[in-house]
């Protein structure tokens, strides 16, 4: 039996624990803005759809601007972008907390604030998961990711209760204020951490050629499609209860700012039991069991949330549902770090966070006009049976398990000697490996060029092809494209050491008596210039 890393391994490392620590300090903070921003439009609005709207315009920032922070994540240092993040949102936050107590605040000028306060989160919140594969080695990443989720569920377990007690006591913009103090502990942490990061050698990718990039690279992954479509119809589904729960508490369970608090408390509390909970269910459930026990659990509490009208009723519902919100979500989450290489985790991360925020400022909005149109009780229930249609999803595209493979760099390729002199930004480049195949092995071989096609065009080629010789049937050449001799180096650079088997299996299925033949060639058109056509046309007299 395999030695089982224990949960709490990552708070042996020092950076991590103190980061931790700061983390849950400032999602303290945040908690305390969100049920402050909740109650305020409750208070100053009289429109579900603008209730609603507060968590919508919180999340829809992230499903925007997440590939590019992913990008940025990927091409910048981490460092830099996590402390610039925590300073815009330090600042938007106070500045939050002055119009409000100035009495100057409106709905719409709440949701822009709130909408700014997303921005920030999700340039920040890339570069911190992508981090975390930083921090702590690849066999700690699962139990890290899951005590993120500890740490931010701790201060939901004890942070909206205590943020309706200051909203009742202080006023809405007191809590504005102590989410702004709280960024300061994040940011001293970030400060005194000093990564070292691989310096690489070729020019830093431009925005576009990285989200580009990125796109390409999860939309050649199976498994990283799956997660992003289920990470999307869980984020839609089960935010129906987020998003409509300050509505429950005022409607349903006539109820005030600290029955809200004690609520989202419950929430935390079942959300802390699913994380603690998290490593030891993976030794008997499949990643897609938990998926499916998560949709169909978090379903059920939507049902309830949506018929009961006392607080003992709605807050065991509420448990339920948060211990299902973490183990779906942590699950996705390691799911895409372990499947990921280093070089583009940023981005893979942050088209999961699109996909899975997407999904809930869409949810947010939808449930907010149905609870408008026919009530919080058909809202939820809807909800329940789209939860119960994510089960059922999973017996077509089942999650797969954590990942075992080696995402490290091969570091077997070697630039060649060139006798041009070539540029950097020189190209197109066409690159054709020949192959001697014998017969007997040519069904193996095009099943192992499915899979090379796949990893080529994922890593960045173009213009894929398979082509053999008319007059020597034995011979089959691999052909492919790249913009640069820059983007053909990073091509090969990004290879990992999962991809080298398939490579050492089709070298096994050569048969000449050297290695393929590998030809590197630069493209050029010949096409006549306009002087020499009409010196072409004019030439003869008449």
């Amino acid at each position: 039996m395999p030695d089982r890393r224990s949960p709490l391994a990552p708070l042996g490392n020092h950076v991590f624990l103190t980061i931790w620590l700061a983390s849950i300090t400032s999602n303290f903070g945040a908690l305390i803005q969100d049920v402050g921003a909740a109650w305020m439009m409750t208070s100053i609005s009289s429109s579900k759809d603008m209730v609603a709207l507060v968590q919508a315009s919180n999340t829809a920032p992230i499903m925007f601007f997440s590939l590019i922070a992913g990008a940025v994540a990927d091409g910048f240092n981490r460092r830099r972008v996590l402390l610039l993040s925590q300073l815009f949102l330090l600042i938007v936050s106070a500045l939050l907390a002055i119009f409000a107590f100035l009495g100057h605040m409106t709905p719409w000028l709440l949701l822009a604030f709130t909408f700014l306060i997303g921005c920030g989160t999700a340039m920040n919140n890339p570069s911190w998961q992508a981090s975390v594969g930083d921090i702590v080695g690849k066999e700690d990443v699962p139990a890290a990711v899951s005590l993120n989720s500890v740490g931010y569920n701790i201060t939901r377990s004890v942070g909206p209760a205590i943020g309706g007690f200051i909203v009742a006591v202080a006023g809405v913009a007191a809590a504005f204020a102590v989410n702004a103090v709280s960024y300061i502990a994040m940011i001293f942490a970030i400060f005194r951490w000093k990564p070292e990061y691989p310096v690489s050698q070729l020019p830093r990718e431009s925005l576009g050629q990285a989200i580009a990039a990125g796109l390409r690279y999860v939309s050649m992954s199976p498994n990283l499609m799956k997660v992003m479509f289920r990470g999307f119809l869980f984020g839609f589904a089960a935010v129906s209860i987020l998003s409509l729960l300050p509505i429950v508490a005022k409607d349903n369970l006539n109820g005030g700012p600290l029955v809200f608090g004690g609520l989202l408390g419950a929430f935390g509390v079942g959300a802390i039991i699913g994380a603690l909970s998290n490593g030891r269910l993976r030794e008997y459930l499949s990643s897609e069991q938990i998926v499916r026990c998560s949709f169909a659990g978090f379903a059920v509490a939507a049902a309830v949330c949506g018929v009961s009208t006392h607080f003992w009723q709605v807050a065991p519902a509420l448990v339920l549902a948060g211990g299902c919100w973490v183990l779906s979500l942590s699950l996705f989450n390691t799911v895409v770090q372990l499947s990921t290489p280093r070089w583009v985790v940023g981005r893979a991360l942050s088209l999961y966070q699109t996909a899975t925020f997407g999904g809930m400022a869409l949810g947010s909005w939808i449930w907010g006009v149905v609870a408008e149109n026919h009530g919080v009780t058909e809202a939820l229930s809807i909800s329940a049976i789209v939860l119960m249609v994510g089960v059922a999803v999973g017996f077509w595209l089942a999650m797969p398990a954590f990942a075992t493979l080696d995402l490290d760099p091969l570091n077997r390729f070697n630039e060649p000697a060139l006798r041009l002199d070539l540029r950097p930004r020189s190209g197109p480049v066409v690159v054709q490996i020949d192959y001697e195949i014998r017969d007997v092995d040519l069904p193996e071989f095009l099943r192992l060029m499915v899979e090379r096609r796949r990893i080529r065009l994922r890593d960045g080629a173009r213009n894929w092809t398979l082509m053999r010789d008319l007059e020597n049937p034995d011979i089959w050449t691999e052909s492919y494209h790249t913009a640069t001799w820059v983007e053909y180096v990073r091509h090969n650079q990004r290879r990992t050491k999962a991809d080298a088997d398939t490579t050492d299996r089709l070298l096994a299925l050569h048969s000449g008596p050297e290695k393929p033949r590998v030809h590197r060639m630069i493209e050029r058109q010949a096409i006549p210039r306009a002087n020499d056509v009409f010196h072409q046309v004019h030439i003869e007299p008449r």
